[in-house]
């Protein structure tokens, strides 16, 4: 994995609505999972850090939901979310809603849920996109302080190269919510775009590698020109 670790603190914010549009990104985020919430099941889905919790939920099929971060009212383990203080393959899905764009080292907190989750197990990330308005002004307006152009930003195929690195399958990702001021009941905000402002992608662990080593490929194909000799053989001892 390519280095994405801060040298700054990036200090998450506590709610959606201390970032500029929040409650906007909020509503949009719950739309883009919506469908996808029934098609998850297990035992225990925990949603880590402020944005998540705040993330409706309710429609998945995982009864035993954890809120999980450093600090507030809804935790209900307080916890540095890059040392989780569950056992290895103890947890069936978890939504990261933007903590990647607040991590200090967002590889070490992806290999640190990875640890914790069970093969087969659904991993839910969000974020911002650079290709997009909010990445933009962060590139024209260096010195802008407020959030989320404070935040990291990384690009979907980032994102979804170091998802291949520890072998998850991407089920789906998108990009949406293209104007940020607006909410999501307008027409362009309800689409998909490459220049949405939010990224989303819903991946599942694997433990069958995605794709098979050429040489080990090519060990496990059929011999069919020994078969053939074979057969030939046969025939002449007839």
């Amino acid at each position: 994995m390519r280095s994405a670790r801060s040298i700054k603190q990036i200090t998450p914010p506590a709610f959606w609505a201390e970032l500029p549009w929040g409650e906007y990104y909020r509503v949009a985020l719950e739309r883009q999972l919506e469908p996808w919430w029934p098609k998850i099941f297990g035992f225990h889905l925990l949603k880590v850090g402020n944005l998540s919790t705040e993330i409706d939920s309710r429609s998945c099929l995982v009864s035993h939901q954890v809120n999980i971060g450093l600090q507030g009212e809804n935790m209900d383990v307080i916890t540095d979310p890059h040392y989780l203080p569950f056992a290895a393959k103890s947890v069936d899905a978890c939504l990261l809603a933007h903590m990647l764009s607040y991590s200090v080292d967002p590889h070490w907190l992806l290999r640190e849920v990875d640890r914790i989750m069970i093969d087969d197990g659904w991993l839910i990330l969000s974020g911002f996109n650079p290709i997009s308005l909010l990445g933009l002004r962060k590139v024209i307006s260096p010195i802008y302080h407020q959030q989320p152009c404070r935040a990291q930003m990384f690009s979907m195929f980032r994102q979804l190269d170091w998802l291949r690195l520890l072998n998850y399958e991407v089920i789906h990702h998108a990009n949406f919510h293209v104007l940020p001021w607006q909410s999501g009941d307008n027409f362009y905000n309800s689409t998909t775009s490459i220049f949405g402002c939010l990224n989303v992608i819903i991946a599942r662990k694997r433990t069958i590698p995605l794709s098979l080593n050429p040489m080990r490929a090519r060990s496990l194909k059929p011999k069919f020109s020994n078969a053939l000799g074979a057969m030939k053989n046969f025939h002449r001892r007839d």
